[in-house]
């Protein structure tokens, strides 16, 4: 179908040294050699060079899986392919995840001079119990160590923190936090850990031989990383976000703003949308359907995730789209999730809390 300009480009690279124990990503385990990694690498560079979607391309992200893993030389052709196909000038922020273990020197002096500005280092825990636990193939030293070798050359780095594992305690995520804040990055995110289908976590589980997840602990958790994060200068912009000024990621920015991004690689979701339709789109499958009640009801959902809330504009347009809009959302304001300030509908710290119900009542909306 006819649709609006992608302005996001995510690029999937789905191996690892080795899957951890909570992962249900679209991840393998491979050795470093392996034909099929150079393979991969290769359709991923013809697929940038005969695509003619990324003229209006503002932020990229290569996720995984770690990108750090497959190392500088394929990384460099993934890059220049990059380079030769779009205008990096215009691209406002272009992010790369690495793993502890794989981030070296040399691949930080690489991505860097072929346009990466941003790196997003998964970190989890600086707990090495937790870590060894998790499945994880670094320890915290070489967690801070991978920090110090990204400062080498970039300015804006991001780190990833999980919560609510069983066996941490208040006490343990807040030395976490801390190590965080002592190593003066520039953003954490900080995801509560989930117990997913296929993971060896879940295995354990159905056995018994691990405990469910307590949602009150990690919204504990949570609660403690919001006071020690906005104490040491962080602003909490996302329900599992917080920089420090002007490092928000604008790549996550632009799904929680509804713009549309193209997915490269195995398994990766391209968005495309134009004013009467919304599509996600999987390895040819259709994941979404939206009519434009329903987009602009995502969009209130996905605006509800961010400091900045619903804005006006937005709840308008829902008022003409969707019947009995002010009715509803009244209901919702009335149960303490969100707040009416002159310019928007924020959530509360209850909204964010209760995260889950507030999303679920706003899309079904439509």
């Amino acid at each position: 179908m006819p649709h609006d300009p992608y302005k996001a480009l995510y690029i999937h690279i789905p191996y690892c040294v080795q899957r951890c124990n909570y992962c249900d990503f679209a991840t393998s385990a491979r050795d470093f050699d392996s034909p099929e990694i150079d393979e991969y690498v290769e359709s991923l560079v013809l697929d940038i060079k005969k695509s003619e979607e990324l003229s209006d391309i503002e932020t990229i992200y290569i996720g995984g899986g770690t990108p750090s893993y497959i190392g500088s030389k394929r990384l460099t052709s993934l890059l220049y392919a990059l380079s030769t196909s779009m205008n990096l000038s215009q691209v406002k922020e272009f992010t790369m995840e690495a793993n502890p273990e794989s981030l070296t020197s040399g691949l930080v002096k690489d991505v860097f001079a072929l346009g990466v500005d941003r790196i997003s280092i998964g970190v989890q825990s600086f707990d090495d119990d937790l870590l060894y636990m998790l499945g994880r193939a670094h320890d915290s030293a070489r967690a801070i160590e991978a920090v110090d070798i990204a400062k080498e050359r970039f300015k804006n780095i991001s780190i990833d923190l999980m919560c609510g594992i069983p066996g941490q305690s208040i006490a343990t995520f807040k030395k976490s936090l801390q190590q965080a804040i002592d190593l003066d990055v520039q953003h954490v995110s900080i995801y509560p850990l989930s117990i997913e289908h296929n993971t060896v976590f879940y295995k354990r589980w159905a056995k018994g031989q691990m405990p469910s997840i307590n949602e009150d602990e990690q919204a504990d958790h949570m609660e403690l990383a919001e006071q020690m994060l906005e104490a040491a200068g962080f602003v909490h912009y996302e329900i599992a976000n917080f920089a420090r000024s002007s490092f928000e990621s604008k790549h996550n920015l632009s799904y929680w703003q509804g713009k549309p991004y193209l997915g490269l690689g195995y398994m990766a979701t391209t968005m495309t949308q134009n004013a009467e339709r919304r599509m996600r789109v999987t390895a040819n499958h259709v994941e979404d359907d939206l009519n434009p009640a329903q987009m602009v009801a995502e969009d209130m959902m996905l605006a509800a995730r961010t400091k900045a809330g619903i804005s006006m504009d937005l709840y308008d347009r829902a008022t003409k789209l969707i019947p009995d809009t002010k009715k509803k959302m009244q209901h919702i304001i009335d149960l303490g999730l969100l707040d009416v300030e002159e310019n928007a509908l924020v959530p509360t710290k209850r909204g964010w809390m209760c995260g889950n119900d507030l999303f679920l009542m706003l899309l079904d909306l439509a």
